[in-house]
């Protein structure tokens, strides 16, 4: 205990790792309206407190007979009081420090939720243990390991050895079924380990992996499932009607329930064709209404349940703290753990509406590097007190609040590992899917993190460079994940999978630990409750996949999330009677893996600009003219025809639609123009009205500068474009938010 600055999480967890019991950070277990007035400066009331001490008290009385390390300001009498109201036996160790000393600590923090200028109030209220309260003060003055010396010995003299009780059982390292988040009744359990004990070898390796499956075919999956007996699988999405009729051959072909999932990150889109779109990550938090998240669990979950999914891979609880990083710029809430933090919560109630347990991805964190872990492994560079205050409070508060499965990223984290492993060298940090220390010591020791882990996909190059693919299988499973995500070749990991169990590297512990997880994740979900042909609802049940009350949904999200970036030429409202001839542009990143025409787009824009009277003249590229049959034309011919000085009187006004992907193609995306010195680049933004839409990516700013009008509209659905235009024409209001990752830490952008 203390006050800001004191030392409480370096020296807690410290002294933890010496008795070897957990730590925990008692800010972690703040509600998101504490850390959001703590972070504004403003000084928490006694109403702010009572619930989060309860739950501080709450974490230490569940500790058991290992105890617990938990570091909390616990500055008045009353507020220890109420923490040994839940936990009697807690004993105080008060870090004490001059006015001095820590004002000079605190103001050499960042990244913490106190700032400096709120010591004085803090001291003001400091209240001194009292003789009758179990514990007792060490100065902080001394170097940190002669702290951690008095703390251990005053401890030895306070705390009581627990007595020797009959029957008491050990603590076990391994997964307890009857708590959180899986909740197992005894004949659930029973069904556990039943199964496991029927299993042959065969079987229980191929329950850690799940398949992608790169056909519909039946005989495809006849042998997948008869040679390789995996535990889960994803797909590729497809029409929806043919999804479900996929899912139900599976799930009737397999001896133990298949855990089936899906990448609902938008809604319903990407888990068949024909699913809704809401929104995406950041479009759910860039507007006041916590509850557009929730709503895209909510479809989410009733569209992925109805093709016969049981498993999302999401939500993403990634903070987006590098604008450089485009990976997460759209699928990450935002950039603070507290907006993360309560729309992951949302989006979690939403979808747990549905029979639908989660995976929340990409432990350690993502959004700090700015490379994609598809092509490189990437780096989570935060110090360890730093990640605690960030990441980890998004993981605690997750936890806490009840998913099931976490998605490891194939993410380093130089500090975190070195925290547990000092002294690690540069050549031995790896990917958290290979680290013990972040799976074992971290996410399951001091995070208590009971439920499933596994893997990112295992062809990413994050992971592959790490070590030979032989070595690497069966390594992340050792390390503590229990599932892995996706063969490359089927015969050859399984068999690596297989080797490994065979030569030590899983234990006979860590597999079976592995195994009563994925299967303890099944029965949470009553899958070993139901026949195999009623897994995967009846046909009918397809009417609510793109239904009409889902548009009307994405339609609202969309009216409410465009957002109006910057006007600072006051070139809005643009209208058909004000500017009726438009010259449209059309920016994307190329075409990407799914082969999919990168700027049919444009054409939705044309029609919903023409169906607002706009008479609308669409720019087209020296490439886009030759293939069109046009002979002569080069960019340079096109630069001349279109930058001319007429131009003002061909066109009113300029709006530029650009919809830039490339997911998991490259480490960093930004606009690449058509040319060089290509004509659509906005020169013309000094000629005329120019307006500039994303509907993707929100870190466009820093290769446009020169534009005074920006729009994010986020999406391109005809429902986001559709409100972008309205909101050009002043039809409807602005409503979205953004953050300052925007304008791309540069002053140009704001101008």
């Amino acid at each position: 205990m203390g006050v800001s600055g004191c030392g409480k999480t370096t020296i807690g967890d410290l002294v933890a790792r010496e008795l070897g019991v957990p730590f925990l950070d008692g800010d972690s277990l703040h509600p998101v309206e504490n850390v959001a007035k703590m972070a504004a400066g403003t000084p928490l009331t006694d109403d702010d407190r009572w619930p989060w001490l309860a739950t501080v008290g709450a974490a230490l009385a569940q500790a058991g007979d290992g105890g617990l390390v938990l570091a909390c300001s616990a500055l008045r009498r009353s507020y220890r009081d109420a923490i040994r109201e839940q936990a009697p036996d807690t004993v105080f160790l008060h870090l004490h420090g001059t006015k001095e000393v820590l004002k000079a600590r605190t103001e050499g923090r960042t990244g913490h939720f106190m700032p400096p200028a709120l010591l004085d109030s803090q001291l003001a209220t400091l209240e001194p243990l009292e003789a009758d309260e179990a514990g007792f003060v060490v100065d902080i003055a001394a170097p940190v390991a002669d702290v951690v010396a008095a703390a251990l010995t005053n401890l030895a003299a306070v705390v009581r050895p627990a007595p020797d009780r009959a029957g008491t059982k050990p603590r076990q390292p391994g997964v307890d079924l009857a708590a959180p988040p899986f909740n197992l009744d005894g004949d659930a359990i029973a069904w556990v380990e039943g199964t496991i004990g029927a299993m042959t070898l065969e079987e229980k390796i191929g329950q850690l992996f799940i398949n992608h499956n790169n056909s519909y075919a039946p005989e495809y999956l006849d042998g997948v499932l008869d040679t390789y007996h995996v535990g889960g699988m994803r797909y590729r999405p497809g029409p929806s009607a043919a999804v479900q009729e996929h899912i139900r051959y599976a799930q009737s072909r397999s001896r133990i329930p298949l855990l089936v999932a899906s990448n609902p990150e938008m809604g319903g889109a990407g888990s068949c064709d024909d699913g809704t779109f809401v929104s995406t990550h950041l479009q759910a938090g860039s507007h006041p209404d916590k509850g557009i998240a929730r709503q895209m669990g909510q479809v989410a979950g009733v569209e992925t349940a109805a093709l016969g999914c049981n498993w999302a891979f999401a939500p993403i609880v990634d903070i987006h703290y590098n604008w450089r990083n485009t990976v997460v710029s759209t699928r990450a809430f935002g950039n603070t753990p507290e907006i993360v933090v309560e729309r992951a919560k949302e989006y979690f109630d939403g979808i747990s509406e549905s029979p639908t347990a989660c995976a929340m991805k990409h432990f350690p964190g993502d959004g700090v590097d700015e490379r994609d872990q598809h092509v490189v492994t990437s780096y989570n560079t935060f110090s360890y007190e730093e990640w605690n205050r960030t990441y980890g409070h998004v993981y605690r508060q997750m936890i806490a609040h009840g998913v099931q499965s976490i998605m490891v990223g194939h993410i380093g984290a130089p500090e975190l590992s070195r925290h547990f492993r000092p002294g690690l060298p540069d050549s031995e940090i790896l990917p958290a899917t290979l680290a013990p220390e972040l799976l074992q010591d971290l996410l399951r020791g001091e995070l208590g993190f009971n439920g499933l882990v596994l893997t990112d996909a295992s062809l990413m190059v994050g992971l592959t460079q790490a070590m030979k693919r032989k070595d690497l299988v069966p390594a992340t499973i050792a390390a503590g994940c229990d599932m892995f995500l996706f063969f490359r070749n089927p015969a050859e990991d399984f068999g690596y999978m297989m080797d490994g169990y065979k030569s030590g590297v899983i234990s006979e512990e860590r597999l079976h630990d592995a195994l009563r997880r994925i299967l303890g994740l099944k029965a949470s979900l009553g899958l070993h409750r139901k026949p195999l042909d009623e897994l995967v609802p009846p046909v009918e049940a397809l009417s609510v996949i793109g239904s009409e009350a889902h548009r009307a949904i994405a339609a609202d999200v969309a009216d409410k999330t465009v957002t109006l970036v910057k006007d600072t030429a006051g070139n809005l409202p643009i209208t058909a009677e004000t500017h009726p001839r438009i010259r449209l542009y059309g920016i994307s990143g190329g075409a990407d893996f799914t082969r999919a025409d990168p700027l049919a787009y444009l054409d939705t824009v044309k029609e919903e600009l023409e169906a607002a009277g706009f008479e609308v003249h669409v720019f087209r590229t020296a490439e886009q003219r030759e293939a069109a049959g046009e002979a002569g034309v080069n960019f340079m011919t096109v630069l001349a025809e279109e930058a001319t000085g007429d131009y003002p009187e061909k066109y009113d006004a300029a709006f530029v639609f650009a919809n830039v992907k490339g997911f998991a193609q490259e480490a960093a995306i930004r606009i690449k123009w058509s040319s060089p010195m290509a004509a659509e680049i906005p020169w013309y933004a000094t000629e005329v009205p120019t307006v500039f839409v994303s509907l993707n990516q929100p870190n466009h700013l820093i290769d446009v500068p020169m534009v005074r009008t920006a729009i994010h509209a986020h999406a391109g659905s005809r429902e986001a474009i559709r409100a972008a235009i309205e909101k050009i024409q002043g039809k409807s209001e602005f409503q979205g938010t953004f953050n300052d990752n925007v304008f791309c830490g540069s002053f140009d952008t704001r101008q």
